[in-house]
């Protein structure tokens, strides 16, 4: 299966650069999977197209003010003082590092991308910060040129990190990111704190919504899944069997599978919010034989037409970039050319595109 099968044409003003001021407002393209046929709705119907014995599973992590600008200060064996002349070029080069893994129970160990990527080497000092509150040893260098970082104890990392970090803002969002970004940037529901990117499907969530669900008799139960690297890194290889995608930390409660499991039973929909909830869950099954365990680790599944869904019977996810990995997860689930000729249509009727942007509801 070819990369390219997974194409679109957007244009670029379609790709939304700053959030609605009411969450509920987005618009809503509901797509039935049997029938290859859609409507056009707005995201406050998504409670009126649900069931009383469905089950909605929210994906409760937290995103952290990952993105960390700073400058470079030379190697270890050669720290560059600002004082020497020669040296003031040198440190005008600013630097971006997004973290993007804690690499132990060291909470100064992660994985990082890093920009200008070319330039920074193994064993250089990077300082963040306007009073340096921050420094780092580039530590080694990944196979994609991703950086292992060591951060210089600080008194406390994670208050050092929220004091001095910006919101990741996807690099589609062609703006700095503003304080404002901080709440809307984050579901209404987020409680574990350690995502770099947005379970974007999430967002259209309101308390309303949520209280309006279970006046319905709708159940929810949540599950965690930390986005990580994988959001970020594009499909490089141009069959889709030959892509190999990162991992990414999860945790499912005891609490959490029973519900699951007992909708399975009863032969209940499982309606998953976002694609990070449906990996979660179909890794979970995997490895639990079709049950869900309570559970945390590492998963690393990666989903694309003729995977077999053996836990999600309805989805809810945002408008995805073409070529993209979660692209190919969506159309796995509701068919590949039932999803393109979808995408084809909320192009022509100017929908809303990406993380700030409308959503679509699969079933």
């Amino acid at each position: 299966m070819l990369v390219s099968d997974f194409h679109y044409d957007l244009p670029q003003e379609l790709i939304a650069q700053e959030p609605l001021a009411d969450r509920a407002a987005s618009r809503m393209l509901h797509l039935e999977r049997s029938a290859g046929r859609w409507w056009d709705r707005q995201f406050r119907d998504f409670t009126e197209l649900l069931r009383p014995e469905d089950l909605v599973v929210l994906n409760n992590t937290r995103v952290f003010p990952a993105r960390l600008y700073g400058r470079r200060g030379g190697l270890k064996s050669h720290p560059v003082s600002p004082n020497n002349p020669a040296a003031r070029e040198f440190l005008r080069g600013r630097v971006e590092v997004l973290l993007t893994r804690q690499l132990s129970q060291d909470r100064n160990e992660w994985e990082c991308l890093v920009r200008p990527g070319r330039k920074i080497g193994v064993g250089e000092h990077l300082f963040f910060g306007e009073h340096d509150e921050l420094q780092a040893e580039v530590v080694s260098r990944g196979a994609f040129g991703e950086r292992h970082i060591r951060f210089f104890p600080a008194d406390d990392f994670v208050a050092t990190v929220e004091k001095i970090g910006h919101v990741p803002l996807p690099p589609y969002i062609s703006r700095p990111d503003s304080s404002g970004d901080r709440e809307r940037y984050q579901t209404v529901y987020a409680r574990e704190r350690g995502s770099v990117a947005a379970p974007t499907a999430g967002l259209h969530f309101t308390p309303e919504i949520l209280a309006r669900m279970a006046q319905r008799g709708i159940e929810t139960t949540e599950i965690t899944l930390h986005v990580g690297l994988g959001t970020f890194q594009p499909v490089r290889s141009a069959r889709v069997e030959e892509h190999k995608l990162h991992s990414e930390h999860f945790s499912i409660s005891a609490e959490a599978a029973a519900k699951i499991n007992l909708a399975m039973e009863k032969s209940s929909r499982v309606i998953a919010v976002g694609t990070t909830t449906v990996r979660t869950l179909e890794y979970a099954a995997r490895q639990g034989g079709g049950t869900i365990s309570p559970a945390s680790g590492e998963a690393d599944i990666f989903i694309y037409p003729g995977f077999e869904f053996r836990v999600v019977r309805g989805m809810l996810t945002n408008f995805h970039l073409p070529h993209s990995t979660l692209l190919m997860l969506v159309s796995a689930f509701g068919g590949k050319e039932n999803v393109l000729r979808a995408y084809e249509h909320a192009v022509s009727q100017r929908y809303r595109f990406y993380s700030y942007g409308d959503c679509m509801f699969l079933e």
